[in-house]
């Protein structure tokens, strides 16, 4: 990161071009597959490799975008994949990960991730677990231990104060709820955590797709709470994984 940082100020002393400080940072490795330009050099950027948004791409697709990915080195993962794009995924790699509660696919890079940090992902209730572990896997796959807390929403408080020995233990907290969205707000005034509040569309009636948690997080009286958008289990995830690593 030092490196990055001194890339970064010569080119604000005018030493540098940006298109020379892209090179130096790894910004133009690419492999353009026409459909799509697979981001060979964003770990070297960004810290995380790309990973592939599957909805609205064929399983040929899919594949053709991890193998890129796959041959340079790179773990892969793809999110809101269906049963067909893991089909496609497992032929070219018996060794693919479905997590079906997730929608999401894995496939081992050429080298372990030794894991660091601890991340909670609190969920509120257990129709929420599939946002909760798009988070929870996403944590994982780019190297952060994971300790999932489920059913402990506030309609059951003490099962929330139950745990909470357990969530102060994380660096981290991902705290994902639909319904009123009332999780983050209590979790924020009982923890001294970096919290992510994660929305979800899961309620009854006028929910609004997770509008209504989503804007009862943004309005929340706890300080310091990080909102990212509804059933975005994913950004949470690498939002939690780049402080976990700073801890």
């Amino acid at each position: 990161m030092s490196e990055h940082r001194d890339i970064l100020q010569r080119v604000a002393d005018g030493e540098l071009t940006v298109e020379e400080a892209l090179r130096q940072l790894g910004g133009g490795r690419e492999y353009d597959l026409g459909f799509a330009k697979a981001d060979l050099s964003r770990p070297k950027r960004c810290g995380i490799s790309e990973v592939i948004y599957a909805a609205g791409k064929t399983p040929e697709q899919v594949v053709d975008i991890a193998e890129a990915l796959h041959r340079d080195g790179s773990a892969v993962m793809a999110t809101r994949v269906t049963e067909a794009h893991f089909e496609a995924v497992r032929i070219r790699y018996p060794n693919a990960v479905h997590y079906k509660i997730a929608h999401i696919i894995t496939i081992p890079g050429h080298k372990p991730i030794e894991p660091v940090g601890r991340v909670a992902v609190v969920a509120a209730g257990t129709s929420d677990l599939p946002v909760a572990e798009e988070a929870a896997i996403t944590v994982e796959f780019l190297g952060g231990r994971v300790d999932r807390i489920t059913d402990v929403g506030v309609a059951g408080v003490h099962r929330l104060v139950n745990r909470i020995d357990d969530i102060r233990k994380a660096r981290v907290v991902i705290a994902v709820a639909g319904m009123e969205g009332a999780l983050p707000s209590v979790l924020g005034g009982l923890i001294d955590r970096p919290l992510i509040a994660l929305p979800t569309s899961v309620g009854y009636g006028m929910h609004l797709n997770g509008l209504a948690a989503f804007l009862a997080m943004l309005n929340s009286c706890a300080p310091g709470i990080t909102v990212v958008n509804v059933d975005n289990g994913f950004g949470a995830g690498v939002a939690a994984t780049l402080i976990n690593r700073l801890a």
